[in-house]
């Protein structure tokens, strides 16, 4: 199994959990020449495309991934929310905590805390890349998952950093609300992964780190040291293992 990103971050969001068969679109926050390219033009292997909410950074190309021909799969709150007013049936309704399956990926959402109707984390479990998180634009999560074996989490920005520079008396201070509320800083980061097992854990992928309120080296240099796993920040055209083991 492989991790592939398209990109990542405010510019967009989309990701790839693939093998030779079949691959799962996670987000699809980009323009859609960019998904095509990443899946090789090879649509038939696209099982479906799961959506966390409503933002355009996470489903700009909802419309053309749906011309496709794939299915895609969110929130009735997120659905609702949108701007086009039909998917057909390639909507598919799910459900907090009931799992579901999309080819040989069996997934469950799980409610976040973000500035939209009705916002979702997923966890992934496939048998060649285990269990796997998938957590961002939150600012709070309130699970705990066991048995994980692959993690892809936000590190939007450092509390630090936002302070210094949007702190009392800034006139920028109501962007630095806005981000408190709605993303997931490097500190929420460390406390999520120091919360959960991370004995099976193989690697762990910052993503939608901030351009300006973020320090990539810095980020992965402190959640190494909390977990002593293999950490990397996410960014355009990544490519990287994404296996149950690490052999």
């Amino acid at each position: 199994m492989k991790l592939k990103v398209i990109s990542t971050g405010s510019n967009g969001n989309a990701y790839i959990l693939e093998n030779e068969n079949e691959a799962l679109l996670i987000e699809c926050g980009v323009n859609f020449k960019d998904i095509k390219n990443a899946l090789n033009f090879n649509f038939s292997k696209v099982v479906g495309c799961i959506v966390t909410h409503e933002h355009g950074d996470h489903y700009k190309s909802i419309q053309s991934v749906l011309d496709c021909g794939i299915d895609v799969y969110s929130t009735q709150g997120t659905f609702n929310s949108t701007i086009f007013p039909s998917f057909g049936h390639r909507k598919n309704v799910i459900e907090k905590l009931r799992v579901f399956r999309i080819g040989g990926y069996k997934i469950m959402a799980f409610a976040v805390q973000h500035d939209v109707a009705d916002p979702v984390g997923f966890l992934i479990d496939h048998p060649e890349s285990g269990k796997v998180l998938f957590l961002t634009d939150t600012n709070y999560c309130k699970y705990t998952f066991p048995g994980l074996n692959n993690i892809i989490i936000e590190a939007n920005f450092s509390k630090e950093i936002i302070d210094r520079k949007f702190g009392a008396g800034s006139a920028k201070e109501f962007l630095r609300d806005r981000v408190l509320r709605s993303h997931f800083s490097l500190e929420n980061c460390k406390d999520m992964l120091a919360a959960n097992d991370l004995s099976a854990v193989n690697n762990i992928v910052l993503i939608h780190l901030s351009d300006s309120n973020s320090n990539e080296k810095q980020f992965v240099k402190e959640v190494y040291e909390l977990t002593g796993k293999n950490v990397t920040a996410a960014v355009k055209g990544l490519e990287i293992e994404f296996n149950k083991t690490p052999f």
